[in-house]
C-alpha cells in the first residue's frame, strides 16, 4: 500500500472516507491518505484490543484528532497530485517504432498534464478519477537518445536515454525463465554481452485476482554481463540475434514464471468461459472464495483418505485381486490407465534367500508426483516432488526370509506419472547383494481428479485459478506497443495436449485483442525429454507438440522446432542458444521480410503404393537430408500402421522432395507418424539448411489426452 502521509504500525484499523485512512496504534493515532491505487482497499474494523482505548479518549483528544485530520488532508492534496506513472516508463526504455506512442498515468483529478517529447509538447488533463494518457505521433527507430519530460502541476518526471526501436515481449514458464547464468555454455556470451542498443526489463513475479495496472517494481537496463546474467537466455539471444540482423534497438520485456499452465497467462474474459471455471462466471470474490475452499477440502480429502488407505492395502497380507492390473514397472501410469491423473497403487512381492537380511536400502528411480512406500507393511518412504529418484532405507527386521511385498502409493496431479526412471533404477540392495525390481508389478486405481472439478495442486501457486499471471504480469503493459511476442511453455499442459489446441489459439488471440492489433507471436516447440523410445507409444508431449503446430494456423505465428535440443534427464535443456536463434529466423523471414528458410520440413500431404506410403513436404529448403546419414540415406524415427492401428517402426528413406514409408510386416499401410514420442532422440529428417522436421502424424485416431 502506498502512504503518502503518516505511518501506520502493524496493529490498526481503517476508515475509508474520500480515501483517508486514520490508524490507530495505542493512544497515538496517524492519518494516512492513500494514493489512487489504494482505492479497492477493503473497510476492516478496529481490532478488539484496541476498542476501550479509544472509548477512553476525551472530546479534546477527539477534537485534536479532527483538526490533526484536517490538516494532514490539506498537506496531502500536494502529495496526491503529483504525477505518478506506470514502472514500464523509466530511464533506458525502447519505445516501439512507427507506432503511436502511447503515455499515461495519474495525477490529481482535473490535474492538467504535459509531455514533451522529441521537441514537441502534449497537453491533457486527468479525469474524475485521476488518470491521464496522451497518444504522440510515431517515430522510426534511430535518431539517437530521447528525452521525456512530464509535467504536472505540483511535480515533474524526467526520463532519459530512450532508444526508438523494437520491442518483444518473452514470456512462458521455466524455460523462458532459464537465466543466462544457469547455462555453462553461456558464460563467454554473458561476457560478451555489453550493448547499448539491447535494453532488458525484468517483470516481478506477482499473482493477482483482478487486473493491475502497474508494476511494483522494475526498470529498464541496459544490456551488459552483470545485467544479461540473470536475464532469460531464449529471450536474450532471441533478441541478440535479432540486433544484430536488424540492426534497431531492441527491448525485451522478461515476464515469466517456471511451472505454470497456459490458464494462469490468459484474461479472465476468457477463462471465464471455459468448462472448468464457467461455475465461478458471475459470482463474487467472496462466493468464489468459498467455493473454492470446499473444492480444496474435497481433493485433499480424497487424495489423503483414498480407499487404499481406508482398506490398508499397504499390509503385508494385502493381495491385489478384482480390480488390479498388470503394469510394467518403470512405466507411466497412463500406459495402464490412459485417461487419469490421480492416485494409483503399485504392489510388487519380492522373493528374499534365507540369510539376505538386515538393513536394505530399496530404490524406486524416478517417480511422478508423490509417493508413499511401505515395505510389509510399515512404510520406509515419502517424497513430494515429481521426476526425482526415490531412495530410502529399510530398517533391519523389516524384511523376512520369503515373500515380502511393496507397496507404492502414486498420487500423480497432471501430465505423465508413476514410475519413470529407467530399469536399472529399480532394486533392493543389501550388503553386496542385490535384487532387481523392475518388470511386472500389480496397480489399482483408487481416485481420478478429473472428477474431482479441480485439476491441479491447490496451492497458493499461479496455476491455483485462472488468470493470476495475466492480470498482475501482463495486463499492466497491454497499452506499452510492442513488435511482438516470444512464447515458451506448455510442459505444464501435457495431460491436456487435446484441449491445449483451443487454449492457447484464445491465449494468443486474447493477447492480440488487450493490445488492440495483431501482433507476430513466435512459440518453441516442446523439446524431447524422459528416456528416449525404444518401440512406438503413445505420448501426451507428442500430442502438446502437435497441439503448438496446429497453433500455426493463425496468421503471423511462428515456431521453433527444438525435437533435437532436449535432454532426457533434464527438463530444462542448456542449449538455449539453438533455441533463440530459430525463433530469430522466424521473425526474419516473418516480421522482418528476409527471403530465408526459417522452418525444416513440414508434413503436408501423404499417398499410398502398394505397401508403402509416400509423403510430400513443405520448407524442403534446398533438399531434404537424414542427418547423421550413411550412403543410402536412410532415415530414422518413422513408424507405421494399418487398418488396427498398431504403430510398427518403420524403414524410411529420401526420393528427391519426398519420403517413403513401409514395413515387410504391414501389407496394407494407412498411417504414418514421425517423432511421435515423448523423447524421440533418433529423428533424423531435416532440410539441407540444417532446420528439423516438425513431428507429425497421418491419422486422425483417437489421441489419450483427447480421451481424457
Amino acid at each position: 500500500m502506498n502512504v503518502a502521509a503518516g505511518a501506520c504500525d502493524e496493529s490498526f484499523f481503517m476508515i475509508r472516507n474520500a480515501g483517508v485512512l486514520l490508524a490507530f496504534i495505542g493512544n497515538r493515532v496517524y492519518f494516512c491518505t492513500c494514493l489512487k491505487q489504494t482505492a479497492g482497499a477493503e473497510v476492516f474494523s478496529a481490532p478488539a484490543e484496541y476498542q476501550n482505548t479509544i472509548k477512553s479518549n476525551t472530546m479534546k483528544k477527539w477534537i485534536a484528532c479532527f483538526m490533526l485530520l484536517n490538516a494532514c488532508v490539506v498537506t496531502d492534496v500536494t502529495l496526491w497530485a503529483k504525477v505518478t506513472m506506470p514502472f514500464i516508463f523509466s530511464d533506458h526504455m525502447v519505445i516501439q517504432r512507427d507506432k503511436p506512442i502511447n503515455v499515461w498515468g495519474w495525477a490529481g483529478k482535473r490535474e492538467h498534464v504535459k509531455v514533451t517529447f522529441n521537441g514537441k509538447e502534449y497537453e491533457t488533463k486527468a479525469d474524475a478519477k485521476g488518470n491521464w494518457s496522451v497518444e504522440m505521433e510515431a517515430l522510426p527507430a534511430g535518431g539517437g537518445t530521447y528525452e521525456m519530460q512530464v509535467k504536472g502541476e505540483e511535480n515533474e518526471l524526467k526520463f532519459s536515454d530512450i532508444l526508438m526501436g523494437d520491442v518483444w515481449l518473452c514470456s512462458g514458464q521455466s524455460n523462458m525463465e532459464f537465466r543466462m547464468e544457469e547455462s555453462p555454455q553461456a558464460k563467454e556470451d554473458v561476457a560478451k554481452a555489453s550493448n547499448p542498443n539491447i535494453r532488458l526489463f525484468f517483470v516481478e513475479r506477482k499473482m493477482s485476482y483482478a487486473p493491475l495496472d502497474n508494476y511494483t517494481a522494475g526498470t529498464w537496463k541496459n544490456c551488459s554481463p552483470e545485467t544479461v546474467a540473470k536475464f532469460t537466455a531464449v529471450g536474450y539471444y532471441f533478441g541478440k540475434y535479432v540486433q544484430e540482423e536488424i540492426g534497431v534497438p531492441i527491448g525485451l520485456i522478461d515476464c515469466a514464471w517456471g511451472g505454470t499452465d497456459i490458464q494462469t497467462w490468459t484474461s479472465w474474459g476468457v477463462m471465464s468461459k471455459d468448462e472448468k471455471y464457467a461455475r465461478y462466471a458471475g459470482k463474487s470474490k467472496k462466493q468464489i472464495y468459498r467455493m473454492r475452499e470446499q473444492e480444496k477440502e474435497n481433493y485433499f480429502e480424497s487424495i489423503k483418505n483414498d480407499r487404499g488407505i481406508k482398506e490398508k492395502w499397504y499390509r503385508k497380507d494385502m493381495t491385489g485381486e478384482e480390480g488390479w492390473k498388470a503394469a510394467q514397472v518403470p512405466g507411466a501410469l497412463e500406459k495402464t490407465y490412459p485417461a487419469l491423473d490421480g492416485v494409483v497403487w503399485y504392489q510388487r512381492t519380492v522373493d528374499i534367500p534365507e540369510g539376505m537380511t538386515g538393513e536394505a536400502t530399496l530404490n524406486l528411480g524416478a517417480i511422478d508426483d508423490r509417493d508413499i512406500t511401505y515395505v510389509n507393511g510399515q512404510q520406509v518412504g515419502t517424497a513430494d516432488i515429481f521426476y526425482q529418484g526415490r531412495s530410502y532405507q529399510i530398517p533391519a527386521g523389516v524384511l523376512k526370509p520369503g515373500k515380502n511385498r511393496i507397496t507404492v502409493k502414486v498420487t500423480d496431479t497432471g501430465g505423465d506419472g508413476g514410475f519413470l526412471g529407467a530399469p536399472k533404477d529399480l532394486f533392493i540392495s543389501i550388503g553386496n547383494n542385490r535384487i532387481e525390481l523392475s518388470g511386472e508389478w500389480i496397480c489399482c486405481s483408487t481416485v481420478n481428479l478429473l472428477d474431482l472439478n479441480y485439476r491441479e495442486m491447490p496451492f497458493e501457486t499461479p496455476n491455483d485459478f485462472a488468470s493470476l499471471l495475466f492480470n498482475s504480469m501482463v495486463n499492466p503493459i497491454t497499452r506499452y506497443a510492442i513488435k511482438g511476442a516470444i512464447w515458451y511453455q506448455g510442459e505444464n499442459n501435457a495431460g491436456e495436449a487435446y484441449k491445449y489446441r483451443t487454449m492457447f489459439t484464445d491465449m494468443i488471440t486474447d493477447w492480440r485483442r488487450q493490445w488492440g492489433y495483431e501482433f507476430p507471436f513466435y512459440w518453441v516447440q516442446l523439446a524431447n525429454y524422459m528416456d528416449p523410445a525404444t518401440a512406438p507409444e503413445e505420448s501426451a508431449w507428442a500430442e502438446l507438440r502437435e497441439a503448438q503446430h496446429l497453433a500455426l494456423s493463425l496468421p503471423q505465428t511462428g515456431e521453433a522446432v527444438i525435437i533435437d535440443r532436449g535432454e532426457a534427464k533434464d527438463i530444462h535443456p542448456k542449449d538455449k542458444k539453438t533455441v533463440g536463434y530459430r525463433l530469430a529466423l522466424n521473425a526474419f523471414a516473418k516480421t522482418y521480410g528476409r527471403n530465408i528458410e526459417y522452418s525444416g520440413p513440414v508434413y503436408q500431404s501423404m499417398g499410398r503404393q502398394g505397401d508403402r506410403i509416400i509423403l510430400n513436404f513443405t520448407h524442403t529448403g534446398s533438399g531434404l537430408q537424414a542427418k547423421g546419414e550413411d550412403r543410402y540415406g536412410y532415415l530414422k524415427g518413422f513408424t507405421i500402421a494399418g487398418e488396427d492401428g498398431k504403430f510398427v517402426t518403420a524403414k524410411a528413406y529420401i526420393s528427391g522432395d519426398r519420403v517413403v514409408v513401409f514395413s515387410e510386416s504391414v501389407a496394407a499401410p494407412v498411417a504414418v507418424r514421425y517423432a511421435w514420442a515423448n523423447n524421440p532422440d533418433d529423428a533424423n529428417l531435416y532440410n539441407r539448411e540444417g532446420l528439423p522436421a516438425s513431428p507429425f502424424r497421418t491419422d486422425d485416431w483417437a489421441l489419450i489426452t483427447q480421451r481424457k
